[in-house]
């Protein structure tokens, strides 16, 4: 039998999972890093510790397995979005990567828009100029480590550092490439306008391939470090999101996701490329050649629980969370939490935000906080919602995914607040499984990508909207979206203390 692996690298750890030819699951590891924030506002990580998670893993599963790695016939890579890698001469990387919940690249956004027109920007990458994105982190480095700078000579993403680490090639895919702000959306390859402007040299940027192609095969070094053989082939992969569309079968109209990973995601698939003027929502490339996804995020969905969890729940288990809130009425009794620890993307485009409890009293205990957290989020979410729905962009079948979708009371809360059904697949869905179907048709495995995910994606559950409860969150939100608009000076004020 033929065996596919997805690896995904994610802001927390890096994820493997072996596939067999009709996408059940084998068998999984995952490897942990730290991520560091050396002032309010940064992130950032060593891409070296991605190398590593990703050949410990794969060892791992192919060790746990047991099978023939000839038979390992292609491997898809998945990975966090934006993140700056940047490598000298000799390959060594230069300094820790800027990942894409990093904040300090205002003033970038500003000399971006400034060279090359906010109108014209969003024309060409689909996007205004936002500060989680990999242009303005270039730009950051160019003005503030001239000298790390002028020893770049490669430009790569998180997922395509492992893909050099993996086959020597610098190779990167449109999904993935469309969130750096230097691609031409809507003609799927770089834009020399937006090069040209912006004084970066396109030789430092990596050859761009759609999603299902093959970029490689593995070196004989990794092949070495990790089990794999030299014929196993590397398909583009894709974009953590564009990665979990596919697992979770969202390859046509008509067909969203939401995700509750670290970040939150309302995705949605487009067969053309539909751009909003104000820029709240992201249109990119995605894994399927020749069509595009519009999305939203909210920068801290997981991120806020597990900030929770870790500073004020001692750490409970997740499924304690749940039975803990299970006995919170909705509303949590009139307890508010703004989810914007790390700046905000969609609607506000704000990086100055920053997480509130609005209404917090003597009577409220932790449970009641955790399940403001979630409702909270959801808001968030709910605000990209919003702004799908006004783009005329259809969304007849939601999927949840990520580790958020887990929770039963979570997946609820979003199908009262979409007043949508909201359905979850397999466990083995998502990125992982996403990236392993791209492998499959740059192996010659499966003919397409839409094709596949019709035969091997399927749904397990459906959480139905609650009409009442609908009715309660619409007001929720109304005065959840209030509650910005009446910080919004606030935020900026406390950026200046």
């Amino acid at each position: 039998m033929n065996y596919l692996l997805g690896v995904d690298i994610g802001t927390s750890a890096t994820k493997t999972v072996l596939f067999d030819e009709e996408c059940h699951v084998v068998t999984e590891a995952s490897a942990e890093y730290p991520l560091y924030q050396p002032q309010n506002g940064w992130a950032e990580q060593n891409p070296k510790d991605w190398s590593a998670a990703a050949a410990s893993t794969i060892r791992e599963v192919l060790a746990k397995a047991q099978i023939n790695p000839t038979d390992v016939k292609g491997v898809g890579l998945s990975g966090q979005m934006h993140g700056l890698v940047m490598l000298d001469e000799a390959n060594e990387v230069i300094r820790p990567s800027i990942i894409w919940c990093d904040q300090r690249t205002a003033a970038e956004c500003a000399e971006i828009t400034a060279k090359i027109g906010r109108e014209r920007l969003i024309e060409i990458t689909a996007n205004p100029a936002l500060t989680g994105f990999t242009a303005s982190k270039i730009l950051w480095v160019r003005n503030h480590e001239p000298e790390n700078y002028r020893r770049c000579r490669h430009i790569l993403l998180p997922k395509d550092y492992v893909r050099f680490c993996m086959t020597g090639d610098y190779a990167t895919e449109v999904s993935d490439a469309s969130g750096m702000q230097l691609l031409d959306v809507p003609k799927r390859q770089w834009s020399d306008e937006i090069l040209e402007k912006l004084d970066i040299d396109k030789d430092l940027l990596p050859k761009v391939y759609e999603s299902p192609e093959a970029t490689g095969h593995i070196s004989a070094e990794f092949a070495q470090l990790t089990g794999l053989t030299t014929d196993c082939v590397v398909a583009g992969g894709a974009g953590d999101n564009a990665a979990a569309a596919v697992g979770t079968g969202v390859v046509e109209d008509g067909k969203a996701f939401t995700t509750i990973g670290t970040s939150g995601v309302v995705f949605a698939h487009t067969s053309s490329p539909r751009i909003d003027p104000q820029g709240r929502v992201h249109t990119f490339c995605c894994a399927v050649p020749g069509c595009w996804h519009v999305m939203g995020v909210t920068q801290a969905a997981g991120l806020s629980l597990k900030w929770f969890r870790e500073n004020l729940a001692e750490n409970m288990d997740y499924n304690a969370i749940n039975e803990a809130i299970n006995s919170v009425p909705r509303g949590s009794r009139r307890l508010l939490y703004l989810p914007y620890l790390m700046g905000e993307r969609t609607p506000h485009l704000d990086p100055d935000c920053r997480g509130a409890f609005f209404g917090l009293s003597a009577m409220h205990k932790r449970a009641d906080m955790l399940r403001a957290v979630m409702e909270g989020v959801s808001y968030s979410l709910r605000d990209c919602w919003d702004i799908l729905k006004e783009m005329d962009v259809e969304v007849t079948d939601m999927m949840a995914c990520g580790g958020g979708s887990k929770s039963p009371i979570w997946r609820q809360m979003l199908a009262d607040m979409y007043d949508c059904p909201v359905k979850t697949g397999s466990e083995a869905g998502g990125p992982a499984l996403g990236v392993a179907i791209l492998a499959g048709v740059a192996a010659g495995i499966f003919t397409d990508v839409p094709s596949a995910c019709r035969k091997y994606i399927s749904t397990t559950a459906v959480c139905q909207p609650e009409a009442e409860a609908h009715q309660y969150y619409e007001r929720g939100h109304q005065l959840y979206q209030k509650l910005y608009q009446q910080l919004k000076d606030c935020y900026q004020e406390l950026s200046l203390l």
